[in-house]
């Protein structure tokens, strides 16, 4: 069966880290690019960051030189390390696979895990 499940949500201080994981099961994560979105209540969803089957990353610029984003193969795991935390960072996070290639519609990718909560509040 194929599945995403997110991981490593939780409330944590503005100026904070929190390092979530997707993990991947049912498939070669191999072939695959593996992009982070987040939804904030009220808000739509949003493209964070993406890593290729390459290795090759991108990121929103509202998340540029705070977060990093990596895959571990062999776990069948990817990582989105997220430092310098903001309240705006405030949402449900989630994780969805693609061929390959990374893109900026989150409509071709699919796959999606179901979220977890990220909290920034003091």
């Amino acid at each position: 069966q194929v599945q995403l499940v997110e991981s490593g949500g939780g409330l944590v201080q503005p100026g904070n880290s929190l390092t979530l994981s997707c993990a991947a099961s049912g498939f070669d994560l191999d072939y695959y690019a593996i992009g982070w979105f987040r939804q904030a209540p009220g808000k739509e969803r949003e493209g964070v960051s993406c890593i290729s089957s390459g290795h090759i990353t991108s990121y929103a610029d509202s998340v540029k030189g705070r977060f990093t984003i990596s895959r571990d193969d062999a776990k069948n795991t990817v990582y989105l390390q997220m430092s310098s935390l903001k309240p705006e960072d405030t949402a449900v996070y989630y994780c969805a696979r693609r061929d390959f290639r990374c893109v900026d519609r989150s409509t071709d990718f699919y796959s999606w895990g179901q979220g977890t909560q990220v909290t920034v509040s003091s």
